[in-house]
């Protein structure tokens, strides 16, 4: 298999995890074996330990003082607001909602270029903010779930601000990335975002009772830590670098399908007319966002 073949096939497993975990981990917090908070505490904590493990057999790299405040800026945004919001926002609302509305970071990291580092939008631009804004809202007000104790409004809005941070990380770590092995940022990043997620799960990891874990609520648990953390944060750096950005811009499309399908067939959620326009208007907006403009002759 050649280098492009396996960083497409790399990238397809991200998505695929990312797409099974939203059922997984809505399934655990939902039938009270572990709080959304917690569960960020044994993910993060879980994947710090596995990175700095591996991080030995990976070059040892000095970090330059002035970039320990940009790791915790980092960690800030794209491990504690980022994680505790996904998972509350997620323990609220439901799988296909989540899954479509994450789609939305490629419009939110354009918006916030535009804002912060000036770089210019397009009137294509525009519209394809406009009808992902859109469908966005259109699932967060009229979209239902099929659990009656989901509140949607609150879980999708909790999704939203979660992909803003994320996208506020993704512009943050940009120089970091260039100038450290990726093995060498995820273990810093992790580490410092253990420590601050433990005030906000410290009391939910006691409340915990472990005895009452069957093998499918385990494996669960197992697959959020290994799979869609730690081999997801393996995975992508190496697909992104081997795949020209639009290329994985598209794979992202997937995680919706995968989320969405998974979930129906374990019978946690379930489609409707709503979320098929909300969904095609945020597919329609991020790929109108995604195109390349063409060069002037």
């Amino acid at each position: 298999m050649n280098s492009r073949a396996f960083a497409i096939f790399a990238l397809f497993m991200v998505q695929l995890l990312y797409g099974l975990n939203y059922t997984f981990a809505k399934v655990v917090m939902n039938e009270n074996y572990i709080k959304p908070f917690a569960f960020v505490v044994l993910r993060v904590g879980g994947a710090a330990v596995l990175f700095w493990i591996f991080s030995i057999w990976f070059p040892k790299e000095k970090i330059d003082r002035k970039d320990y405040f940009r790791f915790f800026a980092a960690a800030v945004f794209g491990v504690v607001i980022n994680m505790l919001l996904f998972l509350k926002g997620l323990e609220l609302t439901s799988p296909i909602h989540a899954s479509a509305i994450v789609t939305i970071t490629p419009v939110i990291i354009l918006v916030l270029s535009a804002l912060i580092l000036k770089e210019k939008v397009t009137a294509l631009k525009v519209i394809g903010i406009f009808l992902a804004l859109c469908g966005a809202l259109v699932l967060t007000i009229y979209g239902k779930s099929t659990r009656a104790a989901d509140n949607i409004v609150l879980g999708n809005m909790f999704i939203f601000i979660n992909a803003i941070s994320y996208s506020i990380y993704i512009i943050l770590i940009k120089q970091l990335t260039a100038k450290y092995h990726p093995f060498t940022f995820i273990k810093w990043l992790f580490l410092f975002g253990f420590f601050m997620v433990i005030p906000f799960g410290y009391n939910q990891l006691y409340e915990i009772q472990w005895e009452t874990f069957t093998p499918y609520v385990s494996f669960s648990v197992g697959f959020v830590i290994i799979g869609a953390t730690f081999a997801t944060y393996i995975l992508n750096p190496y697909a992104l670098s081997k795949l020209k950005a639009s290329t994985v811009g598209v794979f992202i499309y997937l995680q919706p399908v995968i989320a969405g399908l998974f979930a129906i067939v374990m019978g946690v959620d379930a489609i409707d007319v709503i979320k098929v326009i909300a969904m095609m208007l945020i597919f329609t907006g991020v790929y109108i966002v995604s195109i390349k403009p063409k060069k002037a002759q």
